[in-house]
């Protein structure tokens, strides 16, 4: 999955793109005589746009000189970035720029506009008075941020420190949002919200030095001298004992006695106002495509049944006496499934993913400059956290990728999962498909930064089918892990659409995942959790991946044997994060320039 805190936030605030910066013009009618800017001229302005805008995001992607600041949440600063978005596709619109582009401007074209439109639309609702889950948030992105940000010289611990003295400001706002959706009666289910008081909590340690807050004043570079790491930590303890500390503190008092206690007992989207319509919009969001929930539903059982069968017979070839569901709670419970300590737990994950890294030219002809890690789920956040998640790393900043294995609770984790997993974080899911969209030199920034839910996560859920080619899957309980990886993305399906378009309880969804799955219990409940705070989200992984493996069938059977599977993910990957159906067109049109060539 990749999803964590800071891309959380991100994909959040990508709903409300737009800038204020007065150092960069903002969009607007040019006056008369005045050049138009061109197609890719407004891609550029954008992006700095966004940079400026979004210093978290600026960070993420190694875009110099924002990293002493938090994007402003303010209610002034939101409505604004909605103007602004209008004033951008606007700009776009202007002189009909699309029939002045060769064939690959137009597909540009369809995917800046979409993605503008699809957000622009989004502003009907209102996910920004939703800032807190207990999967991301400002106790999550506070550290994530102040930790991973770079650190190398002075000025990067300069640049924390100013992030530092504005985690104030930055709390206020969010508490702000949160009371506002107490008044709009737009707030979490209370059920979802029990381990955000324990996160906080973890943040308030009586020594400061213990904080996650403080992790980046541990151990100093050695460009920093040590008379200025002195400093520093100083000046660094100081804001967190006068400032940070009391306003997290501010934060916990208002969860505990106030939000929480106004957060609604169901737990559906379309038990808020506007709800149905904002589930739809959800939808069509997260899959790009035009399926309506019901047909949505459908499919998944028609996919839950489709690897039950698979699974059963999996079961019989491997001998087990006894029904599916005596197998799972077997697979779930016996001791030989799991490690005995976190450290065996990360090095397994780590032997896999080098697996994996050395196999992968026998399927892709181009592969990532940048490399990534395997490294433990930070400890303030394990219990709410799904199984993994990835971060994507940046070659400008030199960050590697990171892939986050939740050691939590040893006896729900599982080694028959770790194959299919490793394959979906890491190479050649996530890590492969992120730093290679990231590295097209000559592609926009705002472009080879897409985030198209269904393309990344249906692109890493394919990559798990891909492990048989990749030497993976060859012990019968790996393969049914890979299985009960694919049927988990099935039951998404069901489950999304049930909680949020068809009033299941959240014990009905406890009950189905349970019953069609080998998933520990643990597991089960964090997933569910995470399906009713992000609605439509995950539908995006089987859909994606359904589709990618239909283009992959049409190529091989209209290519026959000029057909390469090499070439294949190559194209594929090519142009970044694309929406399904301009991703099935481009394909199309690959297929046949191929089919040209002799």
């Amino acid at each position: 999955m990749r999803i964590c805190f800071a891309v959380f936030l991100i994909s959040f605030l990508r709903l409300q793109v737009g800038f204020a910066q007065d150092s960069v013009v903002r969009h607007r009618q040019p006056d008369p005589g005045e050049p138009v800017p061109t197609f890719y001229e407004l891609l550029d302005q954008q992006w700095e746009y966004l940079m400026h805008e979004y210093p978290e995001w600026a960070t993420d992607v190694g875009y110099p000189g924002q990293n002493g600041r938090w994007t402003d949440l303010s209610f002034d600063a939101i409505e604004r970035r909605k103007s602004d978005a209008n004033d951008f596709i606007a700009a776009l619109r202007l002189g009909n720029r699309k029939q002045y582009l060769d064939e690959e401007g137009k597909f540009d074209y369809d995917v800046a506009t979409r993605g503008v439109h699809d957000n622009i639309e989004g502003f009907s609702f209102h996910d920004e008075l939703l800032p807190i889950t207990q999967i991301s948030g400002v106790q999550q992105d506070v550290p994530y941020n102040l930790s991973t940000q770079p650190h190398e010289t002075l000025q990067d611990y300069n640049d924390i420190l100013s992030r530092m003295r504005g985690v104030p400001q930055l709390v206020s706002q969010v508490m702000a949002l949160m009371n506002k959706g107490i008044e709009m009666h737009v707030v979490e289910p209370k059920i979802t919200m029990r381990d955000v008081p324990d996160q906080i909590t973890s943040l308030l340690t009586s020594d400061p030095k213990n904080s996650p807050i403080m992790k980046a004043f541990v151990k100093f570079p050695p460009a920093v001298a040590e008379q200025d790491r002195t400093k520093l930590t100083a000046t660094a303890l100081q804001l967190y004992k006068d400032s940070i500390a009391p306003a997290f503190k501010r934060l916990l008092d208002y969860v505990v006695k106030t939000y929480i206690p106004n957060c609604r007992e169901s737990i559906g989207l379309s038990d808020l106002p506007d709800g149905s319509d904002w589930y739809a919009y959800k939808v069509q969001h997260h899959t790009t495509t035009n399926m309506k929930p019901n047909q949505i539903f459908d499919l998944g059982m028609k996919e839950v049944g489709r690897i039950r069968s698979e699974m059963d017979s999996l079961r019989q070839v491997i001998g087990f006496d006894g029904d599916l569901r005596k197998f799972f709670e077997y697979m779930r419970t016996d001791p030989k499934f799991f490690y005995k300590d976190s450290a065996s737990l990360v090095n397994g994950y780590k032997e896999i993913a080098a697996k994996a890294n050395a196999a992968l030219p026998k399927l892709f002809g181009k592969l990532p400059k940048l490399n990534f890690e395997v490294v433990p789920v930070p400890a303030y956040s394990q219990k709410s956290q799904t199984t993994a998640y990835y971060n994507q790393g940046s070659l400008k900043s030199g960050r590697l990728g990171q892939y986050f294995v939740n050691t939590y609770d040893l006896s729900s984790r599982p080694k028959w999962e770790m194959q299919p997993l490793t394959l979906h974080e890491s190479v050649p899911g996530h890590h492969l498909q992120i730093s290679l969209a990231q590295e097209q030199e000559e592609r926009p920034e705002l472009l080879k930064n897409s985030d198209y839910t269904a393309f990344v996560e249906g692109w890493a859920l394919y990559a798990e089918s891909l492990g048989s080619d990749l030497g993976f899957y060859t012990d019968p309980y790996d393969r049914m892990g890979q299985l009960t990886y694919e049927m988990w993305r099935a039951i998404r399906l069901v489950l999304d659409v049930g909680i949020h378009f068809k009033g299941w309880t959240r014990q009905q969804a406890l009950d189905f995942f349970a019953e069609n799955s080998g998933k520990s219990k643990h597991d089960i409940e964090v997933e569910v959790d995470r399906y009713i705070v992000n609605p439509g989200q995950a539908l995006a992984y089987k859909i994606g991946e359904l589709q990618i493996k239909e283009l992959r069938e049409y190529a091989r059977t209209t290519l026959g044997p000029q057909f390469d599977i090499r070439a294949f993910h190559d194209e594929l990957l090519s142009a970044g994060a694309l929406p399904l159906d301009i991703l099935e067109r481009r394909m199309k049109l690959w297929v046949m320039h191929e089919s040209t060539k002799k």
